[in-house]
């Protein structure tokens, strides 16, 4: 049973964060993932346009085409991850959801989940954490992610290992349900996001950091 990142025994209140500050931040925190392969969409389609590059047509659609499907990807993860009231996909789904939303980094996804559906909480509780995991590991690395039951308790975890794991002191304050500080607002919300909805549902979120481990932690009462 994890101890909250907040406080190793009772959680302290939460600061009082607004809907529209949060709101405004977890938007913006959207469309910086979704602008690389926008990005891409486009430089692709202006080398399409270019009379003068029609020897890179070829490799013009190729980024297109890929662009693309991350794109596709990424909106599917984000809706998936903050629609509070969407449903929990079976696992497989759910595993090409969270290979969808950090297939834009280094980081390669390791899925050790049981194919049955997780609760609807927990299991957008793991793509989160699977996507701060993969965040924290910016040369490359692996994240494990899996869920186990017992003690009357549902736990999600993602574990990121590799060289120069960081997390970022914005996020970790989002974890513990601080404000966001002076960091990047919107990794703070992302982070924030998913302390209130862990929180919301009874449970409890637990980070460790080592010098080349993470390891993120949400229990659900089962």
């Amino acid at each position: 049973m994890p101890q909250s990142a907040a406080s190793p025994s009772s959680p302290d209140p939460a600061p009082e964060i607004s809907h529209e500050t949060l709101a405004a931040n977890l938007v913006a925190r959207i469309c910086h993932d979704l602008m690389s392969p926008v990005s891409g969409v486009v430089s692709g389609l202006d080398l399409l346009e270019d009379p003068n590059s029609k020897d890179l047509h070829g490799e013009a659609m190729a980024l297109v085409a890929e662009s693309a499907r991350r794109l596709a990807a990424l909106l599917v993860f984000q809706r998936a991850a903050y629609s509070p009231g969407a449903e929990a996909p079976p696992g497989p789904e759910l595993e090409s959801l969270a290979r969808g939303g950090i297939a834009h980094g280094r980081a390669a996804l390791v899925w050790d989940v049981d194919s049955g559906p997780l609760p609807g909480a927990a299991a957008r509780a793991l793509l989160i954490l699977t996507q701060i995991g993969a965040a924290a590991l910016p040369v490359g690395g692996r994240v494990r992610a899996s869920s186990t039951v017992g003690g009357g308790w549902r736990m999600v975890s993602a574990e990121a290992e590799g060289g120069r794991v960081k997390l970022h002191p914005e996020v970790a304050a989002g974890l513990r349900g601080e404000g966001p500080g002076e960091g990047s607002a919107g990794r703070w919300a992302q982070a924030y996001w998913l302390h209130a909805h862990v929180r919301s549902a009874g449970g409890l979120l637990a980070v460790e950091c080592e010098d080349e481990r993470l390891r993120l932690r949400a229990a659900f009462p089962a």
